[in-house]
């Protein structure tokens, strides 16, 4: 008996980076929401961003959403990070 295993991926491979260095806290800080625009996604990130203001004293929060849920970010959203000090990327499923 022979298996085959298929590599369901599309595309090229992402380049892959560095981690950013841990922050010390999160106060004062922008953290950013990526979604990937299904509905289980809102009431997490609003709970969260709750949190995250209320205890840890995060300043702002920025939320966006992804146009298309099984794609990668798109390119506006990703240039956006680099003004966030976190990100946060969830799904709704």
């Amino acid at each position: 008996m022979t298996f085959r295993v298929l590599d369901p991926t599309a595309g090229e491979t992402a380049t892959t980076g560095q981690r950013a260095p841990r922050l010390a806290t999160l106060e004062g800080k922008t953290v950013g929401f990526i979604s990937n625009g299904k509905v289980g996604t809102k009431g997490f990130f609003a709970h969260l961003e709750k949190i995250l203001r209320e205890e840890y004293g995060v300043a702002k929060v920025v939320s966006r959403t992804k146009s298309n849920y099984s794609a990668p970010a798109d390119a506006h959203i990703v240039a956006e990070i680099k003004q966030w000090d976190a990100v946060v990327s969830g799904i709704g499923d």
